[in-house]
């Protein structure tokens, strides 16, 4: 095959398999992860679940690809953020902001999404964890800017990231997020931000 026809050849499987996860992506939305499976996913798009399987080898592993796309929303989020024309601490602030209200709106207001997400983490599935890592190499790239500008003391960025990423993470964990709503006697988004910054100083 030629590299004209392989190109061609690519952009088709990419446009199908885009098909795919778009499609799954709505009935997950609409009837829920665990109502959903292949054949409707078939149906829907008018084509047979064996050419579904050509592209992926299990509703998982759709799964898998659909939360990788809503990962990758998420860190686009975050590296814009990131890199706004502010202090090292007004990203931070911004940036944990940002993912509680996405994590409010997204995770939890569209139940079906919340079901996808808690089905995901439950998983354990590596892309969670690169998803985290990706944040924490963020954070640490910020920190470490702080730590030049003099907004933060001398410490691991690294390290820093890690336990700021913990410090915060009751406000972007769905499950977390979703628990913590009716509580009374838990600390603030304000005030949690507030003590995970002035850690860092």
């Amino acid at each position: 095959m030629s590299e004209a026809a392989n190109i061609v050849a690519d952009v088709a499987r990419q446009e199908n398999v885009t098909r795919i996860l778009d499609c799954a992506e709505r009935l997950f939305r609409h009837y829920g992860y665990g109502k959903t499976n292949v054949a409707d996913i078939a149906r829907e798009l008018g084509m047979s679940p064996a050419n579904i399987y050509r592209f992926f080898a299990s509703k998982v592993e759709i799964h898998q690809a659909v939360c990788g796309r809503m990962l990758g929303a998420s860190y686009n989020m975050a590296y814009e953020i990131m890199h706004l024309p502010v202090s090292a601490e007004e990203r931070l602030r911004r940036y944990v902001h940002a993912q509680y209200k996405m994590t409010m709106e997204v995770m939890l207001d569209e139940q079906k999404v919340h079901e996808m997400v808690i089905v995901a983490l439950e998983r354990d599935w590596g892309v969670i964890d690169k998803h985290v890592d990706s944040i924490h190499d963020l954070f640490a790239e910020v920190i470490r800017e702080g730590i030049e500008a003099g907004e933060f003391r001398k410490q691991d960025p690294v390290t820093a990231s890690r336990c700021f990423g913990a410090a915060t993470v009751i406000l972007c964990h769905p499950q977390m997020v979703a628990q913590c709503l009716a509580k009374t006697n838990r600390a603030m988004p304000d005030e949690l931000i507030d003590y995970a910054i002035r850690a860092l100083k």
